[in-house]
């Protein structure tokens, strides 16, 4: 047995309950959790805005230690400590014979595969993106979890497998923000916090943060902006008065609104790239009319996951947290318990706080 938090419907509170986890099949690995980051698209799995077969467990962005493994691992052993990896590539669809991983076609079918069951009544229960980090234990394939590179302390270490990949790759890999460039960043949640560092990082200035809460400011400072804006009619305006007339050379949106893309598109100069990086429902619908996309000549592109190959990544960005140019810590504002995930995902609905953690 161990505790899980468990989605028993779509839109209803998580509630923690025993699970009986059964030991990892072939190609599986079982891994007791140290930690697990509250992300923005677990709320959205909780709420409906994303798909999720229920009962579930939720949660994707984990660290934590092997405890055992199933026949034919090789490539793990019990005391290994790993990152989660919720988007694992299979190596042959597609797109990743194109080498973008982060598009694979079979990344999200272990969500649709039962992994354990409700100890109450034996109800089977998916796992939330394939992971099911918000619980004491977990089973994933063996591919879904990546050595934890040395000189990353294992509780930090969650914050790798969602919000740090997808803030560090949506800068190198997507914008490709070169030295020198301006940047805006709309959203100071955890995967926004992740952006402001690896805008830093790679040199960027101004770099200017975006977000609907003043008590942002001091988070979003210290991780890297050097300008902080609050939310407003005239933000793509400001924008634009803080970078020479001209708009941010790139602006990353980290929200998921249809008006926030809007105002990134709006922020970013003629030539510019608009990335987007926030999760959106159906119903969030962008326009642009034909002459400003041509008349602009900018890029707006989508972004996956930090369009990032975890297993390349996650040793090129240990070196900068053992450097210290990365402070993974700094954007945790919470260390909670299981229990204390729903007043987790309310915080996130009232955009206060940076990322909360789950210490287990």
């Amino acid at each position: 047995m161990t505790r899980a938090a468990v989605l028993t419907a779509v839109g209803a509170p998580l509630e923690v309950a025993e699970i009986e986890l059964p030991g990892p099949g072939p190609g599986q690995v079982r891994i007791r959790l140290a930690a697990a980051g509250v992300c923005h698209s677990d709320l959205s799995l909780s709420d409906g805005a994303l798909r999720q077969p229920a009962p579930a467990v939720l949660g994707h962005e984990g660290a934590g230690t092997v405890t055992a493994v199933g026949a034919g691992v090789d490539t793990l052993a019990p005391g290994d400590q790993v990152v989660l990896n919720w988007a694992p590539s299979c190596g042959n669809c597609h797109f990743c014979g194109l080498v973008e991983p982060w598009l694979c076609a079979d990344a999200g079918k272990a969500a649709g595969v039962p992994y354990a069951k409700l100890a109450a009544d034996g109800s089977d229960l998916y796992p939330g993106l394939g992971t099911a980090v918000f619980a004491e234990e977990t089973v994933v394939p063996a591919h879904a979890a990546l050595p934890l590179p040395p000189g990353v302390p294992l509780t930090d270490a969650a914050l790798l497998g969602c919000a740090v990949l997808t803030g560090w790759g949506a800068v190198h890999h997507s914008a490709r923000v070169r030295a020198g460039e301006s940047v805006a960043v709309f959203g100071a949640g955890g995967v926004g916090l992740a952006t402001l560092q690896a805008a830093r990082i790679a040199g960027a200035g101004p770099i200017v943060a975006v977000d609907v809460s003043p008590a942002k400011e001091e988070l979003a400072r210290a991780a890297g902006a050097t300008e902080f804006l609050l939310t407003s009619d005239a933000t793509a305006k400001r924008i634009r008065e803080l970078t020479g007339g001209h708009g941010a050379d790139v602006a990353i949106e980290c929200v998921g609104r249809a008006d926030t893309i809007r105002t990134a598109w709006s922020s970013t100069r003629r030539g510019g790239r608009t990335t987007v990086v926030g999760i959106g429902g159906q119903d969030q619908q962008v326009t642009f009319s034909a002459l400003e996309l041509f008349y602009f000549g900018r890029t707006l592109s989508g972004c996956v996951y930090g369009n990032s190959d975890p297993a390349a990544d996650l040793p090129r960005i240990a070196e900068h947290v053992r450097s210290g140019a990365l402070d993974l810590s700094a954007m945790v504002t919470g260390h909670i318990a299981l229990d204390d995930i729903p007043a987790a995902f309310q915080a996130m609905r009232d955009g206060r706080g940076g990322r909360a953690l789950v210490v287990c």
